[in-house]
């Protein structure tokens, strides 16, 4: 197998009961959209009791039935967020931590490209992995950047350096979009107690151009117990506007 093949989102987790918490991002194959997709999965009652709601600038997570909310501190929380040419998206509360970087940012006038080519990273530099030992999830996180020549997108990913939670290693990649091709990154390689760390770079996955159809083939591709929540955004190239699916297994 070719280190440049691209498989179908669906024969990347085929027979995988649990790769917890996805990101997708890429183009799509005719080239005229930016991709981004994100789901969530759950074992426990806690995390299954969740809902994807769409906001003004992404989306936010409710707890499905309040009343059998336990912890909210990882599970409820904005998993998307825009702040003007960037969209955000994470798998916990980072979201907020890049948003308010950036935010302070832009609010100070600055104008530095240089600067600016770092928040993501800057931000992210303040954050480590989740406190839920033994299987210390890592936050996995991704930015789209939209400007005049197109858009570019970087991914993230903040793990344990070892199994008992010692040190925080953090990896960055940035990525120029190949029209087709997107990459998908998730917070574990399967299922297990505790649950193992995803390992190596962002899966290269097909980037089909009908957004109904990569949402249908993400929602029905994911283990039929443990799927949560599902949000899809392709965001036009020549216009910006963007056109959004979201599914929630609760409802």
């Amino acid at each position: 197998m070719s280190i440049y093949d691209i498989r179908t989102f669906a024969d990347t987790v085929r027979g995988n009961s649990y790769v917890g918490r996805g990101i997708v991002a890429g183009m799509s194959a005719d080239g005229k959209k930016a991709v981004t997709a994100y789901f969530i999965m759950g074992r426990s009652t806690n995390s299954r009791n969740r809902v994807f709601e769409e906001t003004e600038d992404g989306i936010i997570i409710h707890a499905y039935d309040p009343s059998k909310l336990e912890d909210p501190s990882l599970v409820i929380y904005s998993p998307v967020r825009c702040i003007r040419n960037n969209m955000i998206v994470t798998n916990g509360d980072q979201t907020d931590t890049v948003y308010e970087l950036m935010e302070k940012y832009y609010a100070s006038g600055a104008k530095d490209p240089a600067m600016e080519e770092f928040l993501f990273e800057a931000a992210l530099n303040t954050r480590c992995f989740e406190p839920d030992s033994p299987n210390f999830t890592p936050r996995i996180s991704a930015v789209l950047r939209f400007g005049e020549k197109g858009f570019d997108y970087k991914m993230s990913i903040l793990k344990s350096a070892d199994e008992n939670g010692s040190e925080c290693s953090r990896y960055a990649f940035s990525y120029k979009p190949l029209a087709g091709l997107g990459h998908f990154i998730h917070t574990y390689n399967h299922d297990g107690n505790p649950i193992p760390t995803f390992t190596g770079e962002p899966e290269r996955v097909a980037v089909p151009d009908d957004i109904d159809g990569f949402t249908k083939e993400i929602w029905d591709s994911l283990d039929e117990n443990n799927k949560v929540s599902l949000y899809v955004c392709c965001t036009d190239l020549a216009t910006g506007r963007k056109e959004t699916r979201l599914i929630n297994r609760n409802v």
